[in-house]
């Protein structure tokens, strides 16, 4: 818990930071708003402490933008030239309180602590918000471990307004998850998602940063760019691996300082957008080899959601099938078709390269009446599965589906198969499957 301390007169600095440092509260400082807004995106205070009067913008700008990045971290305002209707109205626009110099300590201290134990209370709220994460979807199907652990993630990280790193393979679902991380952010801007590997190391700069008129041959008038646009929302860097090493060095800067400049300008920008980068590769060992920028791995690094491979969650399959026939048959106006026991132990043992996006378009030609379930099954020999790996297959989506009917209750499972409970149970720990994860 820290308090961002916004004050240019040096005298008035240094009698509150000592005051809030002899009662054990942390503090970082500025001297004005850019500064200031350097530093919510580096350390994100917990309370703001702000004069009005300061040398670029007011201390209501900086009010104005905080409750933009989190309207739920207290701003305190303080001025020396103040008024009951300057502080009504600071009130008003959503300020936690009101000092007018000169104050005491205590009263400063009194003023901060009830600031911090509202802030201690909002994440406490949000923390008791993320343990029930689980029983949020966010679009993404399945009860394995993996993707209960991603939906965890994305419930705690996505009011955070921490930039993220999305790690999985092609068709895992990133830009899923980058979209479910914005929705539930509470940004109010826009999602744009850039896909690095399509960008022209040409026209990078021109396409993320803008460009003022005259600034190349055929730049006839000012055009925004994507970061700019995206003021206020989410940038999504897919295939961020793909990125030239001049061209991460301009992302690096960005991403610490908020701000650029158009091409052909000297005027800097700021932006407020929350950044979420996706890699299909490992950016550690990549950064470790020298084609990726440290710096700007451990940047995107401060939090990671790991998406798993189908083929490391097989047992999701039958669900995750199902979910997307419905919606293919919803979009091609047919009935969703059913299928096969030695179709389903097929594609179970399949180890479906493309992911979710591979079983999305089996899902269409299904849906469409075309030969869909000649997939070549796990391994590189083509061989077809064993009767006995067929039969093993099976059995565990049976007991998978029977669960999930019954809602993980054994006993009901084990009255739906006819078998006694204790071989249910048996069979349950043979295949590795925990009937509570369905309840």
């Amino acid at each position: 818990m820290n308090v961002l301390l916004i004050e240019d007169d040096p005298l008035v600095m240094l009698g509150a930071q000592q005051a809030l440092q002899l009662a054990d509260i942390a503090v970082i400082q500025a001297t004005n708003v850019e500064a200031a807004l350097q530093q919510v995106a580096r350390a994100c205070p917990s309370v703001v402490l702000s004069d009005v009067r300061l040398p670029d913008e007011d201390g209501f700008e900086v009010l104005r933008r905080m409750q933009t990045l989190d309207a739920e971290v207290p701003v305190i305002l303080m001025t020396g030239h103040g008024d009951i209707r300057m502080a009504v109205e600071a009130m008003r626009l959503g300020a936690y309180d009101f000092l007018e110099k000169p104050f005491s300590s205590e009263r400063l201290v009194e003023v901060i602590r009830r600031a911090l134990e509202k802030r201690r209370l909002v994440q406490d709220n949000r923390r008791l918000k993320a343990l029930v994460a689980p029983q949020q979807d966010f679009g993404l199907v399945g009860q394995t471990p993996g993707m209960v652990e991603a939906r965890r993630r994305i419930a705690a990280l996505a009011t955070t307004q921490v930039d993220l790193l999305i790690r999985g393979e092609t068709g895992t679902g990133k830009e899923v998850v980058a979209r479910a991380v914005h929705d539930a952010s509470g940004r109010g801007g826009p999602f744009v998602a850039i896909n690095c590997g399509a960008l022209p190391e040409a026209i990078f700069e021109s396409e993320m940063f803008g460009h003022e008129i005259g600034a190349f041959t055929g730049a006839t008038r000012k055009r925004i760019g994507k970061l700019e646009y995206a003021h206020g929302g989410t940038v999504f860097l897919d295939e961020i691996e793909s990125l030239p090493m001049a061209q991460q060095v301009k992302l690096l800067r960005v991403l610490q300082e908020r701000s650029f400049e158009r091409l052909g300008g000297n005027q800097t920008t700021r932006i407020d957008c929350r950044f979420i980068a996706a890699a299909k590769d490992d950016l550690k060992a990549l950064a470790h080899a020298g084609s990726f920028r440290a710096d700007l791995f451990y940047r995107l690094h401060v939090a990671c959601i790991e998406l798993p491979a189908l083929r490391e969650r097989r047992d999701d399959i039958p669900h995750l099938l199902a979910h997307c026939l419905h919606l293919s048959a919803e979009r091609y106006g047919t009935e969703s078709p059913s299928w096969s026991n030695r179709q389903m132990a097929q594609w179970m043992a399949h180890d479906w390269p493309g992911n979710v996006r591979e079983l999305k378009n089996l899902a269409d030609r299904l849906c469409l009446g075309l030969e869909s379930d000649q997939l070549a099954p796990s391994g590189a020999t083509g061989m077809a599965p064993s009767l006995a790996q067929q039969v093993d297959d099976f059995e565990k989506q049976l007991l998978t589906h029977t669960l999930a009917a019954c809602h993980g209750q054994v006993s009901q499972a084990s009255d739906q198969l006819k078998i006694p409970r204790k071989t249910l149970y048996d069979k349950l720990a043979r295949h590795d499957i925990d009937p509570a994860r369905f309840r």
